[in-house]
């Protein structure tokens, strides 16, 4: 390659790299404005528009064929996440089980030598007696920040991933897909009452506010939990899929890297699991049972593709190798 040649692709390069800063930069931008207007992206159809613009804007010189395969690409797990969201609002509704409300109460109780894990959480962090319209702490943002990050962090992820490596992109799919599903089998067939509303039923004694959505209020976002709970099913609590798919990402990454610093990624799931309890939202049992979901589909899902990989290989071989 002549030295022109070298000068004319490093020109190149600068100039989409120039682009790209400029295309995030108003992404970014609009992206604030509809927060602030409209209100958080947390339903399906809104993340995807979002994450398509995301990648248009990294992408910002190609042409249109490649930003519409993203459609291409994406529209079978689409379609199925908007299945699994308006499913989940019926769950309760699909077979005729009663929702169970005392089980994880005894399990909490007795995890805690007799006193609920979220009692005791609201007594510390937020006070005695605890209202939701009691002043937020500084924690309470960063709780309600890791809380909301369940609604887009799965799929920002694939996004990552999809941009970087569609190989690598469809894995990740699978496992987010079949964690989202399982948990929805398990929604219909063991409804279950979260914290928040067992104490609203007279089921617990003590008062347990649900406050999601502390420390975004000051900031004029703390109605996003609102929104979600039109579309949402309240005793779709066990397991928690808030705390299964934090470690599902957890586990991926860890099982991914090869730095000695993705131990760290197991800080996202703990603080998770401590948001959920202390905002009322689940109970611990719930937690364990989201991470041993989480740990049930990775292992699955690996067992499934050594499968199929071991078998393509063997339909690969010629007839006199394999016999």
């Amino acid at each position: 390659m002549t030295t022109e040649q070298e000068e004319h692709e490093q020109e190149t390069r600068g100039q989409q790299q120039r682009w790209r800063v400029i295309a995030l930069a108003v992404y970014a931008a609009a992206l604030v404005v509809w927060i602030i207007t409209v209100g958080v992206p947390t339903d399906t159809f809104q993340l995807f528009a979002w994450l398509w613009l995301a990648t248009i804007a990294w992408n910002i010189t190609a042409s249109w064929r490649t930003h519409l395969s993203f459609l291409r690409d994406w529209a079978p797990a689409f379609v199925l996440l908007v299945l699994y969201l308006y499913s989940r609002g019926l769950s309760d509704e699909l077979i005729p089980v009663s929702v169970h409300w005392t089980e994880p109460i005894h399990f909490d109780e007795w995890l805690g030598g007799g006193q609920l894990p979220t009692s005791w959480l609201q007594q510390h962090l937020c006070g005695t007696p605890c209202v939701r319209s009691s002043e937020p702490r500084w924690y309470d943002l960063l709780f309600t920040t890791v809380y909301f990050t369940h609604f887009v962090a799965g799929l920002a992820l694939a996004v990552v991933l999809w941009l970087r490596s569609r190989p690598a992109w469809v894995p990740w799919m699978r496992r987010y897909l079949v964690m989202n599903f399982a948990a929805l089998v398990i929604y219909i067939l063991y409804p279950m009452a979260p914290p928040w509303l067992a104490s609203q039923s007279g089921y617990i004694s003590e008062t347990l506010p649900r406050l999601t959505g502390r420390g975004w209020s000051d900031i004029g976002l703390g109605g996003f939990h609102v929104v979600l709970a039109k579309v949402g099913n309240p005793v779709a609590a066990m397991p928690s899929l808030h705390g299964g798919l934090a470690m599902l990402i957890a586990m991926y990454g860890i099982v991914k890297l090869s730095s000695h610093w993705r131990w760290l990624l197991l800080v996202y799931p703990l603080l998770m699991a401590v948001a959920l309890v202390y905002y009322a939202e689940h109970y611990v049992v719930d937690l364990f049972a989201g991470w041993l979901l989480a740990g049930l589909v990775m292992l699955g899902c690996h067992w499934w593709e050594h499968r199929r990989s071991r078998r393509d290989v063997s339909d690969r071989a010629p007839v006199a190798e394999i016999a």
